[in-house]
């Protein structure tokens, strides 16, 4: 398929090249601590898709629900400092999610579930582009949507961005999502570009020397909505 006529074309300096590669090499070394959880791990954003910048976050998934205290072994073992630790749930119906922030900007992001994903939550990072370790070790780049509500193609000097708004099915299609979650992504970015960022149901910081799983415990003691959609987990 050509992409003439219905996006723009850009083509990467060298300079790009070489902060993507940065970036992918510190994020490859982050899954790799990763591996023993034997559970799926994924780069997702812009290092997946390519049009990084140069303050773009390194952003690691754990698609499965795993132990947090292995997490932060794993990550301590490996050389990483967490630096703080955070629960966010962002609605009364999604799988509440764990964060781990391993430097004081928040650009390098290590997160899980803390149940299994439902199917339209799972496919919210193939939306923005998801890569695997072994397509980090092997220069691959995925099609995805950025926050801006550009569909990311790559090309091999670069790549074509295409307006996600009147495209809708195209995208669906191509980053291989269904045409209910394009159009979900559409509503809340859009929402989010008029009236800024709005919040969430839930965001706990999980205290200094109090684990993420004691936390979780009492969230599930004290919120319904928190107990109901962390069922069964950890």
């Amino acid at each position: 398929m050509t992409w003439e006529g219905l996006g723009e074309e850009r083509e990467y300096t060298p300079r790009h090249w070489e902060v993507l590669a940065e970036k992918r090499r510190r994020a490859k070394r982050l899954v790799e601590a990763l591996q023993p959880l034997r559970a799926p791990v994924v780069v997702h954003g812009s290092i997946a898709r390519g049009d990084v910048r140069e303050d773009s976050d390194i952003d690691v998934v754990i698609l499965e629900p795993v132990p947090p205290s292995m997490v932060e072994l794993l990550l301590e073992r490996a050389g990483y400092m967490v630096y703080y630790r955070e629960i966010v749930q962002a609605t009364p119906g999604y799988v509440p999610k764990v964060y781990y922030y391993l430097d004081e900007r928040e650009e390098k992001v290590v997160s899980h579930p803390l149940a299994r994903l439902r199917p339209r939550e799972r496919e919210f990072y193939k939306w923005g582009g998801e890569l695997d370790y072994k397509g980090l070790i092997g220069s691959v780049r995925v099609p995805g949507v950025s926050k801006e509500l550009r569909l990311i193609i790559p090309t091999p000097g670069g790549h074509v961005e295409v307006e996600v708004e009147g495209n809708e099915h195209l995208v669906a299609r191509i980053v291989g999502v269904s045409i209910e979650t394009v159009l979900e992504r559409v509503r809340v970015l859009t929402r989010r570009k008029e009236h800024g960022r709005t919040g969430v149901f839930l965001k706990v910081e999980v205290p200094p020397g109090v684990s993420v799983e004691e936390t979780v415990e009492r969230l599930r003691r004290e919120n319904p909505f928190f107990r109901r959609m962390t069922w069964g987990s950890l």
